[in-house]
């Protein structure tokens, strides 16, 4: 029988499917049903960083409500500032999920700013999370704004928060980096035991008949999947962090592509979305049967054994592979 166990952020997997971070963990019998299908761990929904400020201005708003009809109510609360508090059923639904599952539970914080994310992941941490997975999510709109400053803020953030707590924090990304492999380099010294590859934002569309611009997501299909996958290969050996796969994820050969690139785990949300949750034991099955059949014994035993520093031909990752992949399609006559 082959050996499906991972580590990841330290943490020992049964295997390395794991459920991103989707309203899939927003019920605590969803959660329940993916530990009975395999998943190996789960990835709370987001806390976003605008709700802990909305949340921080309503209560300032509600307690300062009648503050000035009566000269002795002035006294009765302190000026509790811009921000406060957030949402605390966040921390509440995060211990409630501990409590009724075995599998290693990762809470999710979501911005790009420092704000209340120390306190936050303080709080987190004492909630009872095994992990956290710091979802930074900025798109720079300023023709002023220099890359280099952004980047710096990120890892201002990175920082401040995996010194601020001692449970692993991994760093959820976007693709969209001038330099990814030396960014990922200085994202591991500023902290970081983990990179998640890759965030997707959602992309707005235009209605044409209201002439509004409105939100649009769409689910993630496996064609998307090539982008981690690229890039975990380049990354696997030359920066010491534990790498998640994540979007396209659709099937066990989707597992086990990401573990020959070098992940450590891969995560799915989509897949469970579309199929139902007992998808996850399926895709388990056909991983193991691959496996069988193609006498690999272990997890480990493949992980980065496509990577391009394992590969024949390194180049195929790179530029250099460019004009073959273009030469080789034939267009429509």
């Amino acid at each position: 029988m082959v050996d499906l166990r991972t580590t990841y952020l330290g943490l020992e997997l049964k295997n390395p499917l794991v459920a991103s971070a989707s309203p899939l963990s927003e019920k605590l019998e969803t959660v329940q049903n993916l530990e009975q299908a395999g998943v190996s761990a789960v990835v709370m929904y987001s806390l976003f960083e605008e709700q802990i400020v909305q949340e921080s201005l309503k209560l300032d708003q509600d307690l300062s409500r009648g503050t000035e009809t009566y000269a002795e109510a002035l006294s009765y609360f302190p000026n509790v500032g811009r921000y406060s508090v957030g949402p605390e059923t966040y921390l509440e639904h995060l211990r409630a999920l501990k409590e009724a599952v075995d599998i290693p539970v990762i809470a999710s914080l979501n911005g790009a700013t420092r704000g209340k994310w120390i306190e936050y992941a303080e709080r987190i941490e004492a909630s009872g999370a095994d992990a956290l997975e710091l979802n930074i999510y900025y798109l720079p709109t300023s023709p002023d704004e220099v890359g280099a400053e952004v980047e710096a803020g990120y890892l201002d953030l990175i920082q401040n928060v995996t010194m601020a707590v001692e449970i692993p924090v991994a760093v959820k990304l976007s693709p969209f980096f001038t330099s990814l492999p030396n960014f990922a380099k200085q994202a591991k010294e500023a902290g970081a035991k983990g990179l998640v590859l890759f965030n997707r934002f959602y992309q707005p569309d235009f209605d044409l008949d209201e002439l509004e611009v409105v939100p649009s997501l769409d689910l993630s299909t496996n064609a998307e999947m090539r982008l981690p996958l690229r890039w975990i290969s380049i990354l696997y050996g030359r920066v010491d962090l534990d790498f998640a796969l994540t979007t396209g994820v659709d099937s066990g050969i989707s597992i086990l592509k990401g573990m020959m690139a070098g992940a450590k785990v891969t995560m799915v949300a989509s897949e469970f979305l579309r199929k139902g949750v007992d998808r996850a034991s399926e895709m388990l099955k056909s991983m193991e049967a691959w496996m069988e059949e193609h006498e690999y014994e272990s997890v480990e035993q493949m992980q980065g054994s496509m990577s391009q520093k394992a590969v024949a031909d390194p180049s195929a990752f790179e530029r250099s592979n460019y004009m073959r992949v273009l030469s080789s399609f034939e267009p429509r006559r």
